[in-house]
């Protein structure tokens, strides 16, 4: 099993920064791929950012040049640095890990954490 721990969440005035980091502990093989995803009230589930093991990046195009995903691998952590944030950012943001467990690959998901963007 993997144990994803969020942290990072709050209020935060519009133009402000917020950091969100997520931690991966267990019986891991292999991590391969991470990311951040943010669910708003009345919304689907959706893909802000994500790292590959190579490093590689994508970002959802509303965050584009605000948002930066990276990650540690020595420590399996994830972090996302927000910035400029806007009241549109707000939402649940939750850590999505796909790692390799014995000879089981799936996806993990972190318990969410809630980012609030408001004068």
């Amino acid at each position: 099993q993997v144990q994803l721990v969020e942290s990072g969440g709050g209020l935060v005035r519009p133009g402000g920064s917020l950091t969100l980091s997520c931690a991966a502990s267990g019986n891991i093989f292999k991590i391969y791929g991470m990311g951040w995803y943010r669910q708003a009230p009345g919304n689907e589930r959706e893909l802000v950012a994500g790292v590959g093991s190579d490093d590689t990046t994508k970002y959802d195009g509303s965050v584009t040049g605000r948002f930066t995903i990276s990650r540690d691998n020595a420590k399996n952590t994830v972090t996302l640095q927000m910035n400029s944030l806007r009241p549109e950012d707000t939402a649940v943001y939750y850590c999505n890990v796909d790692a390799l467990v014995g000879v089981l690959r799936r996806d993990y998901w972190g318990q969410g954490t809630q980012v609030t963007v408001s004068s």
